[in-house]
């Protein structure tokens, strides 16, 4: 007589997932696998993400991959190795997106607010500051600003409102009247007539007049016709409305003379 081996057929009756181990002739035993549960004859697959979220951080998402496997993926706005995940302020990198002249506040998970400082307006995302300080910032009408700078004339670092008609710098840096205004102790003059106080007049507004009066002192005469504006007959603006805490900026093409 020979033992019955009872594993030899079919797995023993035991699961697939499972090891079939004889254990007295014609008896046997039923053990799942590693990463697999139940009685031997039923083995069912340890999702582990199910207990205590796999051992992942709380802020992260656990998958499963395997048999008792599983990896840990920090969720959207943490970072870390999933073990492990840390909020990502975002407003701890290039300030958020804000300008650079904004607060920036994180408010909730991937979530943050963009407000301007004191003394600038905007939208947070840009945020502007007096026309005096625009000036600097936009290549069209930074020469003008140097010209200011030049001579000392602050005028239009106060508080306004003002509105100030720019020379395009390549106008500025071409014209050769410029140096020969700076020879006779005239380009104060000239620049001033480019500013009117006591205003702060829109595109809109300048089409609805025809005479405004500079900081020199003398009128600037307005025309609207084919969907343009021109001073004194010669100038026309050709961008409009750049809005400072102070007043508005508007670029031409040509340089008024007094």
């Amino acid at each position: 007589c020979s033992a019955i081996d009872a594993c030899k057929t079919s797995n023993g009756g035991c699961s697939a997932k499972a090891e079939c181990r004889r254990t007295t002739p014609g008896n046997r035993v039923c053990i799942c696998n590693a990463g697999y549960t139940g009685d031997g004859i039923v083995c069912i697959e340890i999702n582990r993400c199910l207990e205590n979220n796999g051992g992942c951080d709380r802020n992260a998402e656990c998958t499963q991959t395997g048999p008792n496997q599983a990896v840990c993926n920090c969720l959207k706005g943490y970072s870390g190795d999933g073990k492990r995940c840390t909020y990502i302020s975002l407003c701890s990198q290039n300030n958020g997106g804000c300008s650079e002249f904004a607060i920036c506040n994180d408010t909730e998970l991937t979530e943050r607010t963009c407000t301007c400082k004191h003394n600038y307006i905007g939208d947070g995302f840009k945020c502007r500051g007096n026309i005096f300080q625009e000036l600097l910032r936009d290549s069209n009408t930074s020469r003008f600003y140097f010209h200011l700078e030049a001579l000392s004339i602050r005028d239009i670092a106060g508080p306004g409102p003002f509105t100030l008609f720019v020379p395009r710098t390549d106008v500025l840096n071409s014209d050769p009247r410029v140096k020969d205004w700076i020879a006779r102790g005239v380009m104060a003059q000239v620049l001033r007539y480019h500013m009117v106080g006591c205003a702060s007049l829109l595109y809109n507004d300048l089409t609805r007049i025809t005479n405004i009066t500079s900081l020199h002192g003398d009128p600037i005469h307005i025309s609207y016709s084919q969907n343009s504006l021109v001073l004194n007959n010669k100038a026309e603006i050709i961008h409009s409305d750049a809005v400072g805490t102070n007043g508005v900026i508007h670029v031409i093409n040509q340089i008024l003379v007094p």
